[in-house]
Parts: C-alpha cells; sequence; structure tokens
C-alpha cells in the first residue's frame, strides 16, 4: 500500500510543471493576446494536427494534458486533439530504450502512431469543419478570480486539477496492485483478433501505467506489434480524465473516447493482417 501511495505521489508531481504551464498560457492567451494574434492562431490551425502529432510523439504525457485544456477552451481543433491522443508515446519510449530496442524498431513505433495520429486528425478536421475558438474563457467555471492575478489564477486551477488526478490515479494504481501481470496476459494469448480489442481497451484507462503493461508484454512477446500499436493510439494518460472534469460535454467526451477507441482497434487489425 505504501508504494502505491508513493506511485500516486509520483505521478501527480511529473504532471505539476505541465498542468501549471498550460493553465498559464491559457490565462495569456485569454488576458494578453491581441486580436492580431489570435487571428495567427485561428489561420494556423489547418495544420494542428500535422503540428500536434509531432509533438505527441515527445516521450511523455504531460503534452495530451495541455492539449486536453487547450481544445477545452477550443484554442485548437479536434481534430488537432486527436492526432495527439493517437501519437502520444507517454512511457513506451524509456521502457523501449532500458530494454535496449534497436533504433529501427522504436522509430518504427512511433513513427506509425505519428503518422495514424496525423491522418487521423486531418479526416476529422476536415468532416467537421472543426475550427478555433477566438473568445475563449477559462475561469467561467472555477470562479476563480482571474482578473487579479494571472499566477494566482492558473495556481488555482491547477490545484483543482491535482486533486481530481490525485484520488482517480489512486484507486486506478490500487487496481492494479491487486491483478498481476500474468492475468492480463491470458486475456492476449488467444488470438490477435481478440487483442485487437482488448489492447485499446487497457490503452484507454487514464494512468501512465496502462502504456507501460502493453510495452512490457510487446518486449516478453504476448503481442504483435500490430496489437501494441492499437493499444498504445489510446493511451493518453490522464488526459482523459482531464477532459471529463474540465469538458462539461459529457456526450463530446463519449464520442471522443469512442473515436480513439475504434481508431484503435482499426489500425490493431490492418496492422496485424498486412503482418507489420
Amino acid at each position: 500500500m505504501i508504494d502505491v501511495l508513493l506511485d500516486t505521489l509520483l505521478d501527480i508531481v511529473k504532471l505539476l510543471p505541465f498542468l501549471f504551464i498550460s493553465f498559464l498560457i491559457l490565462e495569456l492567451l485569454e488576458h494578453k493576446l491581441s486580436t492580431k494574434s489570435k487571428r495567427v492562431i485561428t489561420s494556423s490551425g489547418k495544420f494542428g494536427p500535422l503540428i500536434g502529432a509531432l509533438l505527441g510523439g515527445i516521450p511523455q504525457c504531460g503534452f495530451s494534458v495541455v492539449a486536453t485544456n487547450f481544445y477545452v477552451t477550443r484554442v485548437i481543433t479536434l481534430g488537432t486533439l486527436i492526432a495527439i491522443y493517437l501519437s502520444t508515446s507517454d512511457e513506451m519510449l524509456p521502457i523501449l530504450l532500458a530494454n535496449q530496442v534497436s533504433i529501427i524498431e522504436i522509430v518504427k513505433i512511433v513513427g506509425l502512431k505519428v503518422v495514424i495520429g496525423m491522418v487521423v486528425g486531418f479526416i476529422i478536421d476536415f468532416i467537421t469543419h472543426s475550427t478555433i475558438k477566438e473568445d475563449f474563457n477559462i475561469c467561467e467555471d472555477d470562479h476563480c478570480d482571474c482578473n487579479h492575478s494571472l499566477i494566482k489564477s492558473a495556481i488555482i486551477h491547477t490545484l483543482k486539477t491535482l486533486l481530481f488526478i490525485g484520488i482517480a490515479t489512486f484507486i486506478l494504481n490500487i487496481t492494479f496492485y491487486f491483478i498481476s501481470e500474468d492475468s492480463i496476459k491470458k486475456l492476449f494469448l488467444s488470438n490477435y483478433v481478440i487483442g485487437s480489442f482488448l489492447s485499446p481497451l487497457l490503452g484507454l484507462i487514464p494512468n501512465c501505467a496502462a502504456s507501460v503493461i502493453l510495452t512490457e508484454l510487446y518486449l516478453n512477446g504476448v503481442l504483435t506489434l500490430g496489437t501494441t500499436i492499437g493499444g498504445l493510439l489510446t493511451g493518453s494518460g490522464v488526459a482523459i480524465l482531464i477532459l471529463f472534469k474540465n469538458n462539461k460535454n459529457v456526450k463530446e467526451n463519449l464520442k471522443i473516447v469512442g473515436i480513439i477507441y475504434a481508431i484503435g482497434v482499426i489500425s490493431g487489425l490492418i496492422l496485424n493482417i498486412i503482418g507489420i
């Protein structure tokens, strides 16, 4: 139980700077940006999925949290958000490097996630005609007295969000503590079809442990590369928790989760069929 508490605290500490910076940037955007600067952001939105997919490939889950806050206030489009979620590497890359996996294989895994995220992001923006909101306010619901201090407001937003993450992460860590890795392996040993549906489901768990388990299962030969990619595509760390906390449109949140899961399943099946 002590280990569970320590892991929970570590997860929170790692996220603290990313959350604070994201909220501070949003405050600066809201209070300081000129109309001309907002137009630049709006006009560059069509390239969001490309930029988002590339940034999402950075080996940490903090950027997906930042992107979630940006989407809630419509600084980025839906396609950009999805691209970032799908390409987010989370804890995968450090584990691959620690196990001395070849650079070629690492580039292939990260590259597949980035390309899939970028393509899906552009398609979603094209279909939904997603746009950026020029006039946004992240303080409407939290009543944090934003007009007095940008830093104070960012701190309040960060602390409220960290409290939410801390409770949820503690519950998830307890769950992983009582469910052994051997039990999870048995779920994927049947065939790649079953794995293609279960792996993305595991990846959706809003915790960095999901990508750790998926990567370890792949390294141990339990999962095929296609099944692994399918699960890693849905693994955006705790970003999903932030989405449900900060975005009041529950139906929209469920739609986003459904899209991510569907892309994970479809990608896993296709990659397995063509033998990548």
